[in-house]
């Protein structure tokens, strides 16, 4: 089994309901040898409609996140919790993002088996690393499982907030460090 081969699987689940309103699977995308990976929450509309990962506004300020600490987009794995779209962009249930996590997701990082993995939001951080409040945990990097885990802000918190962003640049330009670039 590879990544394609797991992609191809994740394509034709049928483990959780959020298979039943979806237009396309969101499986990820970046280097198969990536050092860093980001996990967000799930697909929105645009990642829907389009099978890619962060590509709408809130992916647009990812991509400008990444060139600002000196990175290239394409040098990094990007995927979610989960691979379908929630229905009208509500949070995955624990049913769905355990599912997702179980089946695909810890394979997809075992594939990558990357230096660095920047959890984007309260989401991705709960459901793999247990912890809450990006408020105080932002920045900081935890060790679950032999894997380094840094706690982002989602860029979409900084759409919402403008005050959010000179932290969010600082802690991309720290998980670039991590990696050690």
């Amino acid at each position: 089994m590879n990544l394609e081969n797991l992609c191809n699987i994740a394509s034709s689940c049928r483990s959780c309901p959020l298979h039943e309103s979806k237009t396309h699977t969101v499986f990820g995308e970046g280097p198969e040898d990536a050092r860093i990976m980001l996990i967000g929450e799930a697909p929105g509309k645009n990642e829907d409609e389009t099978g890619r990962p962060f590509i709408g506004s809130s992916g647009k300020l990812l991509t400008d996140l990444i060139s600002g600490a000196g990175l290239n987009r394409d040098d990094i794995y990007i995927t979610s919790i989960v691979k379908c779209r929630p229905l009208n962009n509500r949070k995955p249930r624990k049913l769905e993002y355990t599912t997702c996590i179980d089946l695909y997701l810890k394979k997809q990082i075992e594939f990558i088996n990357p230096d660095i993995i920047g959890l984007l939001g309260n989401s991705a951080i709960y459901a793999l690393i247990g912890k809450n409040n990006i408020k105080q945990i932002h920045g900081n990097i935890y060790p679950v499982d032999g894997r380094k885990y840094m706690a982002l802000f989602h860029p979409a918190a900084a759409l919402y907030s403008r005050i959010l962003l000179p932290q969010l640049v600082e802690d991309m330009i720290q998980l670039k460090k991590t990696a050690e670039f």
